[in-house]
């Protein structure tokens, strides 16, 4: 069996992840943090694990005696009090949270911020356009999510930059100063809430003053699940926007003609071919390894395998995405693939609800990108460049291009 969790593993998970949906789909597994789950690795499994209500989202439901004592969940959150959001509960609490949430956080209010983010990603191009090389993520992936969704959310552009600098301690977590990220969960958390505060006293036409406006037959958002929502809202938002930008341009730089059969359909105006690019990129090499913990409430059996109460399963989204009993030529990238029907923001009541921005922030920068910089090529080789440790995400440290100087 390949080994898990290695330098290697990280750099390129893909072939472990195939041993394992040949040999043991699904998985038991000890994790880096010492605790032991289940890994579920082929499509169909997945699809189901990912909607079975026997598996709950909170993590109270965790036998830790049982399966030893590591990280659950995003770091801080816990000392924090940010515990009530979509990620941590089920049914009937999540039910009634999504439904209050989805009110504030319509697809039109995404559609309608578009020229923001159009915005945002040729402000931060303008940047490093005239230089000739840039370290596309610090210089344009990791800014573009979080100034949007701080704007988005109504934080004062004078406080942004906080924000940026809170949410660089959390992506880097793996090698921060220790007690680095629960200070910076801290931090975000007494501003958002006294951001809320000031939102209720002067509302305005934000997410947060939506969150806070939100209700349904006579439901309202209480103050820490408003924060709590913002705060996940901001951790899981952005870095998987800065991953799937990030991936993406690394899938398209390392396939030089399927970069330019996207170019050309830009060139030619067809936001279709761009809108099918983004879910093929999503599908090969997407921002989520890994979704986010389960936790089996009773005994029950995955893939032919016997899970008890309190055992944790994690669906593992990349594997579930190249397996070819799904996917024809599924370790191909192929921006003409008319069936990429994955599993990259999840599936069943827990789909991600933020999707539908991270889909509109992939297309934007790829068009800003690919569009303004049209010989855009890696200044690294492949072997040199370094992927964040860390076990739900995946995403690249730096990405160094080159690329001819636009005056």
């Amino acid at each position: 069996m390949p080994a898990l969790f290695t330098h290697e593993f990280a750099t390129d998970p893909y072939p472990a992840y195939a041993w394992l949906r040949e040999h043991a789909p699904v998985h038991r597994t000890v994790l880096p943090s010492g605790v032991e789950a289940w890994l579920v690795t082929r499509y169909a499994d997945a699809r189901e694990t990912l909607a079975d209500p026997r598996l709950s989202k909170n993590p109270a439901h965790h036998s830790e005696t049982a399966h030893g004592r590591g990280k659950i969940g995003i770091p801080g959150e816990r000392s924090a009090n940010l515990m009530t959001h979509l990620l941590n509960i089920d049914p009937p609490d999540h039910t009634r949270l999504r439904r209050l949430v989805s009110k504030a956080f319509t697809p039109r209010r995404v559609a309608a911020f578009e020229p923001r983010v159009r915005e945002l990603a040729d402000r931060l191009v303008d940047g490093f356009a005239g230089r000739g090389s840039a370290d596309l993520i610090h210089e344009f992936a990791f800014p573009l999510p979080i100034y949007a969704i701080c704007d988005l959310l109504g934080v004062p552009a004078g406080d942004q930059d906080d924000f940026r600098d809170w949410a660089g301690m959390m992506i880097r977590h793996d090698r921060g100063p220790r007690g680095g990220v629960g200070r910076a969960v801290k931090r975000m958390r007494a501003y958002l809430a006294e951001l809320i505060h000031r939102k209720r006293a002067e509302p305005g036409d934000d997410l947060i003053s939506g969150l806070i406006r939100a209700s349904d037959h006579g439901e309202h958002l209480t103050e820490n699940e408003a924060a709590a929502m913002a705060f996940i809202l901001l951790f899981a938002g952005f870095e998987t926007t800065v991953n799937l930008i990030g991936n993406g341009t690394y899938a398209l730089l390392r396939h030089p003609e399927q970069r330019r059969l996207l170019q050309d359909a830009l060139a030619a105006g067809d936001t279709g071919r761009l809108e099918s690019a983004v879910e093929e990129l999503l599908r090969y090499d997407g921002p989520v390894e890994l979704a986010t913990w389960r936790f089996a409430t009773e005994p029950l059996e995955l893939g032919g395998q016997r899970v008890e109460a309190g055992d944790p399963v994690l669906v593992v989204l990349a594997a579930a995405d190249r397996d070819p009993e799904r996917f024809a030529r599924p370790d191909t990238l192929d921006l003409t693939r008319s069936d990429s029907q994955h599993l990259g923001y999840g599936h069943g009541i827990h789909y991600c609800l933020g999707a539908p921005l991270a889909r509109l922030e992939g297309r934007v920068a790829l068009s800003a990108l690919l569009g303004r910089l049209p010989d855009l090529r890696l200044a690294a080789e492949p072997p040199e460049l370094r992927w964040r440790g860390g076990l739900i995400m995946r995403g690249l440290r730096a990405l160094p291009v080159e690329f001819d100087p636009v005056l």
